[in-house]
């Protein structure tokens, strides 16, 4: 996370409203980027994109540390993306659903929550490697420019948060956040 983007967040958790305004402003294509990839339909995405904004306006001063604002936010929009989803399911239910179809969009949306889950809980430096790669669609060498390391050191971080991620959600227990 750049010094800047840092400074924003350390702003607005301290209820300078502009600096908020401008933390809005930076974090809104991170946003739809996840929710584009959480989301079912792309009304949901706008939906989920100005409900995050709305959340994280309103409750930015209960964030207790700048370093959990991206996996906080991420949370906010992967529950929205989830509340919508069950909303149109169930608005849908009674139209010609396969119960096979209904079956795939519970599992994708059982494995995002599980995805989302076991990013949270990786440790700093290899979250911010996966989010800045995987979610945010940065180069290796743009992400070694922002966190100040090298291609290799993106590369193994990366490599070693995958292998993480992968064995817990492929373990039966997946710690609840």
């Amino acid at each position: 996370m750049s010094e800047n983007r840092e400074q924003l967040i350390k702003s607005a958790c301290q209820g300078n409203k502009q600096e908020l305004e401008k933390l809005l402003l930076v974090c809104q294509p991170d946003i739809k980027r996840f929710a584009r990839r959480t989301c079912s339909t792309s009304e949901d995405v706008e939906d989920a994109v100005q409900i995050a904004l709305w959340q994280v306006y309103r409750k930015i001063e209960m964030l207790k540390t700048v370093a959990t604002f991206t996996g906080w936010l991420f949370h906010i929009v992967e529950r929205e993306c989830y509340r919508l989803f069950k909303i149109s399911r169930t608005n849908n239910i009674n139209s010609d659903i396969e119960v096979d179809d209904l079956h795939a969009a519970y599992a994708d949306i059982d494995l995002k929550i599980d995805l989302i889950k076991a990013i949270t809980v990786l440790p700093l430096i290899y979250r911010e490697v996966l989010i800045l790669k995987d979610v945010q669609e940065y180069s290796s060498p743009e992400i070694a420019a922002k966190l100040g390391i090298t291609v290799q050191a993106v590369k193994s971080r990366l490599h070693r948060a995958r292998i993480i991620i992968k064995e817990q959600i492929n373990s039966p227990k997946i710690s609840n956040i």
